[in-house]
């Protein structure tokens, strides 16, 4: 069986979902969207649902693609196209542990993020909070990779428990072999 074209990483927040979709398409050759890209504008605006749904759908009808994620928005669009589902089943103190360290030092630099928005200290403990999403979507995030893991109607989920485990599916992937 050749190695797949079409690529879901899937996570909770904070787990690193855009820097392990990159080092796939690093190791694979495969084009790599990061959806935070795609989805806010500049002053964290989401882009309109529609439009995401629009864009999403054009990217997945492709051939061959690297996601970093997928919003339950559209999920509809992207798990029937993908090949393979790495999903980042990672503890929470460890994803949560990233996300503070990334936003807090991101508060600090003011370094951009996507499309030139910054991490603020109001944004931290408002009600839109990066962190307090990470709490209200850890289990369902969860809950649903697991699910699509023992259900055989998906594609096939390499659920990756440590970030010692992606470096296997990295030298895999590299090796153009499937999981």
């Amino acid at each position: 069986m050749p190695p797949p074209d079409r690529i879901l990483v899937y996570g909770v927040t904070g787990s690193g979902k855009s820097t392990a979709a990159a080092q796939i398409a690093a190791v694979t050759g495969l084009p790599l969207t990061l959806v935070d890209e795609l989805t806010w504008l500049p002053g964290w605006v989401p882009v309109d649902g529609d439009e995401q749904r629009r864009i999403i759908g054009d990217i997945t009808r492709g051939e061959r693609w690297v996601l970093d994620s997928s919003y339950g928005a559209w999920l509809d669009l992207v798990l029937p196209r993908a090949e393979l589902v790495i999903g980042l089943d990672y503890p929470r103190w460890l994803s949560l542990w990233r996300l503070v360290r990334r936003t807090v030092s991101g508060a600090i630099t003011q370094q951009p993020r996507c499309n030139g928005n910054v991490e603020t200290w109001r944004n931290m403990v408002s009600r839109d909070s990066i962190i307090r999403w990470h709490f209200q979507s850890f289990a369902r995030k969860r809950s649903r990779m697991r699910a699509w893991a023992a259900d055989p109607g998906v594609p096939p989920v390499v659920l990756v428990r440590h970030p010692r485990e992606l470096g296997a599916v990295l030298d895999s992937l590299g090796a153009g072999t499937t999981l």
